[in-house]
């Protein structure tokens, strides 16, 4: 094995604050040990496996990789496919593997980190045996705020309630997704307010119907602009329960059709409203503009 790898085991939804220690140690232990630091997921939930229960996802596997490389600075993933082999797999022999095919070295594991067959594998089952093969091991107590395990079971409440500060608390960064920018009803530019027109992908986490104070990255460029972004179903003008993503990007004047996004979430402001008239709703939604402007305003006297 040419690459020798100080790996963070976990399935990391979300990378919240509790996940960033893990990775910020596995990079320091990288460093000590002249190795390459990496991290290794699933590319979907195991208990979608190992339960048959759908667990929405904080980020596609795509947006969790991004973030990795982007906050972190760790090039190397190893993404898995949670198949019924590794689900069956005994969790002594998947340490083995690891080392044997992947050239590890150390392993960073949460403390609440299960593996193997029916979860055989615990934090403390993880230590004695990394110390028999050998490796090294760090195992990261969990992290609190106000009392509150940071997890990501509950950061999917708080976004789904709307809840997106709290949530960007418990994150350590702001929620966000990308996609390309897809053609649209064209209602906001009849209303004057143009907008980009994006979609969660299936199985991702939908945060609560309603306006957002955002910002818009496009990644082409890394150009930013404060933003008012609305996540639902468009009750006015629609008819239908699909779920979209409309962006009105302040500042900008230019076609993004085919460019990709991504749409960072800063704050609720207020819930989806059906509206009588679509006078109606374009005097609304420039009236959401202008509470979203005041809101990036008052952030920067901060």
């Amino acid at each position: 094995m040419d690459n020798k790898r100080v790996i963070a085991l976990g399935f990391f939804d979300g990378m919240h604050i509790g996940h960033a220690r893990l990775l910020h140690k596995a990079a320091e232990r990288a460093a000590e040990l002249e190795a390459v630091p990496s991290v290794l997921s699933f590319d979907d939930h195991p208990d979608r496996m190992i339960s048959g229960k759908s667990v929405p996802l904080i980020n596609s596997p795509f947006d969790r990789a991004d973030l990795i490389r982007r906050a972190f600075g760790i090039d190397d993933l190893i993404f898995l496919h949670f198949d019924e082999k590794l689900m069956r797999m005994p969790w002594d022999e998947f340490l083995v593997w690891l080392q044997r095919d992947f050239g590890a070295v150390h392993l960073v594991a949460g403390y609440d980190f299960r593996f193997g067959y029916r979860g055989a594998g615990t934090a403390e089952r993880l230590m004695e045996k990394c110390a028999a093969l050998g490796m090294g091991c760090d195992i990261i107590p969990q992290v609190n705020i106000d009392g509150v395990t940071v997890s990501s079971t509950y950061i999917r409440e708080l976004l789904q309630a709307g809840e997106m500060e709290r949530a960007n608390e418990f994150l350590g960064h702001r929620h966000f997704f990308a996609d390309n920018v897809r053609y649209g009803y064209r209602l906001g530019r009849k209303l004057g307010m143009p907008t980009v027109n994006m979609r969660f992908e299936d199985g991702v986490v939908v945060p609560k119907h309603g306006v957002y104070a955002s910002r818009a990255v496009i990644l082409e460029t890394g150009e930013r602009h404060d933003a008012v972004t609305n996540i639902g179903v468009r009750p006015t003008v629609s008819g239908d329960d699909r779920v979209s993503v409309e962006t009105h990007l302040f500042g900008f004047d230019g076609n993004l059709y085919g460019k990709r996004l991504r749409i960072e979430f800063c704050r609720f402001m207020r819930p989806e409203m059906k509206f009588a008239s679509t006078e109606e709703l374009g005097a609304r939604a420039r009236r959401d503009a202008e509470d979203v402007k005041a809101y990036f305003e008052e952030l920067r006297r901060t």
